[in-house]
């Protein structure tokens, strides 16, 4: 098995990487069976996105924060974890936003796509679902659609569901919503197409977030499943990332 070896500029990443290199021998990405990374989330993040299509396993080891989409690090098994590993092959999300000024992005994301308020002035959203308008107007901080990889990050800080790995679900959270005011979101399933209408954009402008990837003024934002496009995470076969995320439930 041929292993890339690469690592966060932040922290011990890098001092934990070259340990690695001396230890096993490391080909560059283009060569590589599997990608080993080290760092936290977010470079877990930057590198899905750096190597998405390309049908290549991702392996985590966290040298990070949090490193709930990582591995515990370790420099000695490596090649046997490797071996026993098991995979997680999935759809990212597509964000399609269309500017007030008319031109469109698109960007992908894997934990989930936000939309969020800029100003002092709350945002106010006609939600669609497969064209059907099912709320008018939702007035808040934003909202959010998550990944069931992804329910765990920000849909969990907004008080959204926790969805476990092969549910073909999504999560639709609302951000501080003022309006209506006991909405708590929904369930969604995986292959629907959720559009958001903004009200007033140039009065209360609205940005969305792919991830890390940022959109501002935008006045319509078209999220769904990227069918065509895949990527696969390699997990520990003792703690894969389905076992932490049922565990996440029942946290206390």
């Amino acid at each position: 098995m041929k292993i890339a070896i690469i690592a966060s500029e932040f922290g011990e990443a890098g001092q934990a990487a070259q340990l690695l290199r001396n230890r096993f021998k490391a080909v560059s990405t283009k060569e590589a069976d599997v990608i080993v990374a080290l760092g936290g989330d977010g470079f877990m993040l930057q590198t899905l996105h750096a190597y998405m299509g390309r049908n290549i396993p991702i392996f985590g080891m966290n040298k990070g924060t949090v490193g709930f989409l990582m591995n515990e690090f370790g420099d000695e098994d490596l090649m046997d974890r490797l071996a026993q590993a098991e995979s997680y092959t999935m759809h990212p999300l597509r964000m399609r936003a269309t500017r007030c000024d008319g031109e469109v992005v698109e960007y992908l994301a894997v934990n989930e796509v936000s939309l969020l308020r800029e100003t002092r002035q709350a945002a106010k959203l006609r939600i669609s679902i497969d064209g059907k308008v099912r709320m008018p107007e939702m007035v808040g901080d934003g909202v959010l659609v998550a990944t069931p990889a992804g329910s765990t990050a920000y849909n969990l800080s907004a008080h959204g569901p926790i969805i476990p790995l092969g549910s073909d679900l999504l999560a639709l959270t609302p951000l501080s919503a003022f309006r209506p005011r006991r909405w708590r979101g929904a369930l969604l399933p995986r292959h629907v197409c959720v559009e958001f209408s903004i009200n007033q954009p140039q009065k209360r402008p609205v940005s969305a977030v792919a991830d890390m990837h940022e959109v501002r003024d935008v006045r319509h934002v078209v999220v769904e499943e990227a069918p065509d496009v895949s990527f696969t995470l390699m997990f520990d076969k003792d703690y894969t990332l389905a076992e932490r995320i049922f565990t996440e439930q029942f946290a206390y």
